[in-house]
Formats: C-alpha cells, sequence, structure tokens
C-alpha cells in the first residue's frame, strides 16, 4: 500500500488591537448593533479617502520582529479587486508586491521535537464586511462595521505535515501576538482566522500535489478535524485514481465534511495595481529601532527566567505562561507578597479548578493581584487557615472581595485563644470514650475524629495545626 506524506501551509488572518480602524477613525469594538460602526471611507462612498493608522505599521513591525522576518523599510499597498457584497467598494486595501514583513519563522515543539517553520511574508490589510444570511426571510443581510478593521495576514512556508505541527505553530504564533499587545486573538469572536492549504504526495516524491484551500476554521479543534478529514478524503481520491482538484473548500465542523466553494478555474483575476490613494510607507532605521526596543518579554524568555528567578516547578511555569493574562496576574502578585511558590499554587490549583467549573477562560479573570497577595499574606501570618482561606477565595475569584474586609465581616478570623480551644477539646475527647479507647488500643486515626469534631465545633476557624497538638498532648494524658 502507498504511504503518503501530508504538506500544510497556512494563511492566518489576525484583526489588530487598534482602538480604530485602519484607514479611517471609526471603533473596531467587537459587536454594536449592525452597521454603526462605519463612515464613508469604510463604507466606500465615492470621494471618500483613506488615512492609514500608523499604529497598524508599528503593530506589523512588532510581530514581524518577534517572528524573525526581514522588515521591508520601502513598501507600499496594493489595490486587489473583486465584486462580492460585504465588499463595498469592489476592492480590498491590501499589500502584494512589498509586504511589510518577509522571510521569517518561528521555533515550534512537538512530540517529535522542535522545527522551525518558515514565514514567507507578513502583510497589512482592511477586513471586508460581514454576510448575515436570513434563513426565515431567505435573503442575506450586510453588516458593515467589521469594513476596514486592521488586519495582518501571516503566510507560512508549507512545512507542516501534520495536525499536531499546525496546532503548535498556531498556539505559538498567538501567544507571540498576545504577548504583544497586537491583538487578543479570540478564534471564536473572528480576530484570528487560518486557512489551511493541504496537499498529499506520496513519501519519497519531490514535487508537492495539488493542494486544496479550506476556510471557516474556527476553533483549533476544527481545525485539527478539517486537516484529517481533508487528508483522507485526498488519499480517497488518488487511491481510486481520481485527481485532486485545485479549489477552495468550507468545513462544515458539525457533519465534520468539506464542500467545494469555488475551483481554480472560477478564481477570478484580482488584477493587484499600487493603491493610487496612499503613498508608500518609508520605515526609517530610528523607527525600526524604536519598535524594537519596546518589544516586551516573549514567552520563551519569560520561561526561563520564571526558573531562574522563582525557582518553580516546569510544569508551573508552562501553564503560567501559557497565557499572558495569567502571567501578568502571577508576577504583580508576586511584587507585592513576595512568596512565588505561594502564588503559583494559588494559580494553578484553585484558580485553574474554578476557572474548570465555572466554564470560563482565562482571559475572563478579573480579580485584582492585591487580593491575592493579602490573602496569602493572611494563610502565611495565620490570620485565617487553609479551609477559611479557599472560602475567601472564591469570592475573590467570582467578586474581587477585598479579603481582610470580607474575613473580618463574616467573622472568621483563626481562633488563636488557646485555653478556649483547649477547653472545647477536654469536652468532646470526655464526649468520645471509643476514640480514646481506639487511640490507647494504638488505632492513631482515632485521633482524626477528635481533630475533625474539634474544627466542626470551631466552625472551622481553629488553626489546624494548633488542634492536632493539643488533641495529642490531651489524647496522651488519658
Amino acid at each position: 500500500m502507498k504511504q503518503y506524506e501530508t504538506v500544510i501551509g497556512l494563511e492566518v488572518h489576525v484583526e489588530l488591537a487598534t482602538k480604530t480602524k485602519i484607514f479611517c477613525s471609526c471603533s473596531t469594538e467587537f459587536g454594536g448593533a449592525p452597521n454603526t460602526h462605519t463612515c464613508p471611507v469604510c463604507t466606500g462612498m465615492p470621494g471618500s479617502l483613506p488615512v492609514l493608522n500608523k499604529q497598524v505599521v508599528e503593530y506589523a513591525m512588532a510581530v514581524g520582529i518577534a517572528t524573525n522576518c526581514k522588515i521591508t523599510q520601502y513598501c507600499k499597498f496594493d489595490r486587489k479587486n473583486y465584486f462580492y457584497p460585504d465588499n463595498p467598494q469592489n476592492y480590498q486595501i491590501s499589500q502584494l508586491y512589498l509586504p511589510i514583513c518577509r522571510d521569517g519563522g518561528i521555533e515550534i515543539e512537538t512530540a517529535a521535537g522542535k522545527k522551525v517553520i518558515g514565514i514567507h511574508e507578513i502583510h497589512m490589510e482592511e477586513d471586508a464586511g460581514k454576510l448575515i444570511h436570513d434563513e426565515w426571510e431567505d435573503c442575506s443581510l450586510v453588516d458593515y462595521n467589521r469594513s476596514g478593521v486592521p488586519l495582518i495576514e501571516i503566510v507560512s512556508e508549507p512545512d507542516m505535515r501534520s495536525a499536531e505541527e499546525v496546532i503548535a505553530y498556531l498556539e505559538k504564533l498567538r501567544l507571540i501576538i498576545q504577548y504583544l499587545g497586537a491583538s487578543d486573538c479570540k478564534l471564536q469572536e473572528g480576530s484570528m482566522r487560518a486557512d489551511v492549504n493541504l496537499s498529499i504526495m506520496e513519501v519519497g516524491a519531490k514535487e508537492f500535489g495539488t493542494r486544496t484551500e479550506m476556510k471557516n476554521l474556527n476553533s483549533f479543534k476544527a481545525i485539527a478535524r478539517a486537516i484529517e478529514g481533508e487528508r483522507q478524503r485526498q488519499i480517497e481520491l488518488l487511491e481510486e485514481g481520481k485527481p485532486v482538484i485545485q479549489e477552495t473548500r468550507r468545513w462544515d465542523d458539525n457533519k465534520e465534511y468539506s464542500y467545494a466553494m469555488r475551483s481554480k478555474e472560477d478564481a477570478q483575476d484580482y488584477r493587484y495595481f499600487p493603491e493610487p490613494d496612499l503613498v508608500p510607507i518609508v520605515i526609517s532605521d530610528e523607527w525600526l529601532k524604536e519598535v524594537k526596543d519596546r518589544q516586551p518579554e516573549l514567552r520563551d524568555e519569560k520561561m526561563i527566567r520564571y526558573k531562574e528567578e522563582y525557582d518553580i516547578p516546569d510544569y508551573d511555569i508552562s501553564i503560567l505562561t501559557g497565557s499572558k493574562h495569567l502571567s501578568d496576574i502571577f508576577e504583580e502578585t508576586v511584587a507585592i507578597c513576595n512568596n512565588p511558590k505561594k502564588v503559583s499554587n494559588w494559580l494553578m490549583v484553585e484558580t485553574l479548578r474554578l476557572l474548570k467549573e465555572k466554564e470560563m477562560e482565562v482571559d475572563d479573570l478579573r480579580f485584582s493581584p492585591k487580593h491575592l497577595a493579602k490573602l496569602i499574606e493572611m494563610v502565611e501570618s495565620k490570620a485565617i487557615n487553609g479551609t477559611v482561606a479557599k472560602e475567601v477565595f472564591e469570592h475573590i475569584f467570582m467578586e474581587d472581595v477585598e479579603p481582610e474586609q470580607y474575613v473580618e465581616e463574616k467573622g472568621l478570623k483563626t481562633v488563636n485563644d488557646e485555653g478556649a480551644l483547649r477547653s472545647t477539646i477536654a469536652a468532646i475527647i470526655e464526649e468520645s470514650p471509643q476514640s480514646v479507647a481506639d487511640y490507647k488500643a494504638g488505632k492513631t486515626k482515632a485521633m482524626g475524629f477528635i481533630v475533625g469534631q474539634t474544627m466542626k465545633e470551631m466552625k472551622g476557624k481553629a488553626d489546624p495545626a494548633m488542634v492536632n497538638a493539643v488533641v495529642k498532648e490531651l489524647m496522651d494524658l488519658q
């Protein structure tokens, strides 16, 4: 039986985190009533002229630098002509001939080891509007809120050979962009979208097979399923002696099947030409240096620093740095309480548990590092015990309560009155002759019953260490 190799390249579109659109001052905020974030420029009105948003260029440069690309210091925009209802101008301003970034690459790590995925280019362009299909009215409506939102398109080399490599590449790319603050990269909101170019060739063949392009992929799981589905479809065609047609296909994740949208023969001639309404962009050495100097610490560097500076386990480091938001909370909390191991424990155990329980994402975390730091300090000073701390943290997690105030209001402070504790324990021991007998017979677990009853009587507010010590002392005297 023939053995086949999968060849994959990606075109990743990323919406940039500017407050305004690429060529006008309309808001880029997600949502909003249809066609309310619009003006004559982004709706393609005759006579309107684009004005380039400088922040778009700087974000594109920052992503290029972080992905080891060469920055094209003289670049320009081109006009891509096509007719579609969501494209109000009947053209898109993009970059074809002189994209802002070229010839880069990022290193990924999979079960098979490390590998560099090449980046052919990164170019800037404007997004189109959005078609909304109304099945009840049997019509399509157009929302131009997204029209003119700034995009960068990151075009990889065909260096990936499996869904695992594709997901590793996308996750690395997403983290880089999030760390830069260039985009939130939320696939569910469409601020990061990937088109998959895939072909099959026999193992050992020198030429790639005919590729197809798959669209409508809005989650990593959908991308992995689409890759496997298209791979199998192409292998079946080749095994049956049928040709693979170069075409664009739409993936239906519910049916786990892709269907043809348009073939190469039907593809339009975009008639690219230099955009006449925008002057070329000249990036001076000084401007490039300024952007380079502003580059933040990225995940790979952060992981090395965490290991040296905080002495926490590698697994914790990988989780904490796997989200820019979580790493920010960690660092800000440590800066206040100077206890990295305890901060890591609270984030790795209780925070992740509650996120899973509440079906929330890490980016949904809204509690203050100051409040987590204060909670840790209260536990360390034995103002509250571990059981109470977990209860308080749930309220910090959900409502960002001030822990000291909450503990005071709810009367949750640890009871450190040894005299009161001794009399409580003595009374419980007196009422538990069987436990005393078991303890004397060498069944040390019997002590656990007395400890549990004590904590119950003290409403969980006693210091467990003190309770254990006093219970043992009084049981030994029986």
